[in-house]
């Protein structure tokens, strides 16, 4: 073994190859988890808005106890009012299953109505280079998920997060599984 610097890239090979399994175990328990969220997108879609609302109903508790233990501070009634919002919200979000699905979908829609026409500018700015056209056609897509998921509420709401989260966790573990097998 020589005492020359290894290159960034073989070291992340190096970690790859030697947790190979993982990463397939990884990639083939998101696979069928994206499977379950895509042949199941209401539920899935019920799953996630639960979990947002969980987090913020922990996030906004955790607030709301600081702003009482911190009421000298100038604006612990501020952080206060912040905390029982976020509380609120989590409650909502968390304790009513089909609530909330639709002003997630909007969120989602406006997203990636940003998302396009940000990706639109980056590929105006990059035209005369290779590879401007990819970030058009995903501008485009963008834009355009977020028009049909935006003009399709309320109907929308039922199905567009649960099946995005399927996507998602679809590709994610495939590129595990490609990734484990690279090696």
């Amino acid at each position: 073994m020589s005492n020359a610097p290894q290159k960034p890239q073989d070291l992340v090979e190096a970690a790859i190859r030697e947790n190979r399994d993982k990463f397939q175990r990884l990639g083939w328990i998101l696979v069928v988890i994206g499977v379950l969220a895509i042949l199941f997108p209401l539920v899935s879609s019920i799953a996630a808005k639960g979990l947002v609302g969980w987090l913020l109903l922990l996030s906004g508790a955790a607030m709301l106890y600081h702003a009482f233990q911190a009421r000298t501070w100038g604006s612990a009634l501020q952080s206060g009012a912040i905390g029982l919002v976020n509380l609120a919200l989590g409650v909502y979000l968390a304790f009513f299953p089909l609530t909330g699905l639709v002003g997630l979908t909007l969120l989602l829609g406006l997203v990636f109505l940003l998302q396009g026409g940000f990706e639109g500018g980056m590929a105006l700015r990059h035209r005369p280079r290779k590879g401007w056209v990819w970030l058009a056609v995903s501008g485009m897509a963008s834009f355009g998920l977020g028009f049909l998921l935006i003009l399709g509420l309320p109907r929308t709401a039922l199905w567009a997060i649960g099946l995005m989260l399927g996507i998602n966790l679809l590709s994610s573990g495939v590129s595990f599984v490609a990734l484990a097998r690279s090696v």
